[in-house]
């Protein structure tokens, strides 16, 4: 005989086991991103423009070297936290879901790390 409620058989399940925490992520990143798109516009903008001399030695500053670093996490955080949103709402096979939320992950992992590679390579080129 079960004398549990039925509130208390669904305390803990179901989709408020971590969706606040991953809502409010997302939505910090979109608000670093902000002022910090600002750099990336700004290299952009240069590297058409300017010489290789002039745009190694722009991103060899402490400060657009480490606010590119910085745009980097952030975008590359953002866009893994949306897209696993995205997988979570259609992909219906729970096995499917987990192994490409953790490809995904995966991907944008290795993919961060190459851009703030060739970041730390100009810099220390430069």
């Amino acid at each position: 005989m079960d004398y549990q409620s039925p509130l208390a058989k669904v305390h803990g399940l179901g989709s408020a086991k971590s969706g606040t925490h991953h809502w409010w992520l997302q939505r910090i990143t979109a608000v670093a991103l902000i002022p910090l798109s600002f750099w990336p516009i700004v290299f952009l903008g240069l590297s058409f423009d300017a010489s290789y001399h002039e745009t190694v030695t722009w991103l060899a500053a402490p400060l657009n070297s480490i606010c590119m670093v910085f745009w980097i996490l952030s975008v590359f955080y953002h866009a893994v936290l949306g897209l696993q949103v995205v997988i979570e709402d259609y992909v219906s096979s729970e096995k499917w879901r987990i192994i490409t939320i953790l490809g995904t992950y995966l991907i944008f992992f290795f993919l961060m790390l190459a851009a703030i590679i060739a970041v730390l390579r100009i810099i220390l080129a430069g």
